[in-house]
């Protein structure tokens, strides 16, 4: 699922934990629902429309493959740094994949390196 209202946004901006990789940054909270639940930010500063949405759709794909290994439920709003916006998706995926394992939200049991 994903966070869709601007007062989730909020809690998770307030209220959540921070934490930059080299090409993403992540907020993130327990979930009051119990649900993890999933949020993009591109900021209007980082670029024309065209890159702001290459980046979305970088930073999509990278958390539909990694969905499934997160463990828990957590509100989670993934940013894409400025420096992020031109790496591939494989890079974004990894960076998310250091990030998460670093947080502890990183299932033990995610294969590795499942990117094929």
């Amino acid at each position: 699922m994903r966070l869709k209202k601007g007062w989730e946004y909020d809690h998770v901006f307030r209220t959540g934990s921070r934490f930059k990789g080299e090409l993403v940054r992540l907020l993130f909270v327990n979930a009051p629902d119990g649900k993890t639940r999933i949020g993009l930010a591109v900021g209007k500063r980082q670029g024309p429309a065209s890159v702001r949405n290459r980046g979305r759709r970088v930073l999509k794909e990278s958390i539909r493959r990694l969905l499934p290994w997160i463990k828990g439920s957590w509100w989670c709003v993934f940013s894409l740094r400025t420096s992020g916006l031109e790496a591939n998706a494989h890079e974004v995926y990894d960076d998310m994949v250091k990030i998460l394992g670093h947080v502890g939200l990183l299932d033990e049991s995610w294969p590795d390196n499942p990117w094929k």
